[in-house]
């Protein structure tokens, strides 16, 4: 490991914690040439998985695209970066324990929307708008229709 601020490789880790229950690593770091602290996080590789889009395109699943889907829906909502940490590993697991290789990004979107729903209706209306792409107000309707009925 290298310093960031001086490219030295003469590096110590001064603490070492598990996070997001075990599946990750954290590590403070201090150089010894030039002092600067900084910090490092550890997973395991990710196999890679490939999502089948609408239009039939293939890539790689990318955890920091759906992440942010989530986090763009949950804008100015009552929820925490640690909910949606929980929800984003929640799904990440789910599609990695298939065993898949390929995976149609509609389960995905599926996914998303199930944990949305139990955890900010109005998270879930949002990333369900974009994701089922209504196109006009009756699709809406219907969907908060759905929705209400659920409770």
């Amino acid at each position: 490991m290298k310093c960031p601020y001086c490219k030295s490789d003469n590096v110590k880790v001064i603490d070492s914690r598990d996070i997001k229950g075990g599946l990750e690593i954290r590590r403070r770091r201090e150089c010894i040439d030039c002092g600067a602290r900084f910090t490092t996080y550890e997973r395991i590789e990710e196999k890679h998985i490939l999502v089948i889009k609408k239009n039939g395109d293939r890539e790689i699943l990318n955890r920091e695209k759906m992440e942010k889907s989530i986090i763009i829906a949950c804008r100015k909502r009552p929820i925490s970066a640690e909910q949606i940490d929980e929800i984003v590993n929640k799904i990440y697991n789910k599609i990695c324990e298939s065993e898949r290789k390929e995976i149609k990004s509609i389960f995905i979107g599926e996914l998303i929307m199930e944990e949305l729903r139990k955890l900010d209706k109005v998270a879930y209306v949002r990333f369900a708008s974009v994701y089922r792409d209504f196109r006009d107000i009756k699709e809406f309707e219907k969907e908060l229709k759905e929705l209400r009925e659920q409770e």
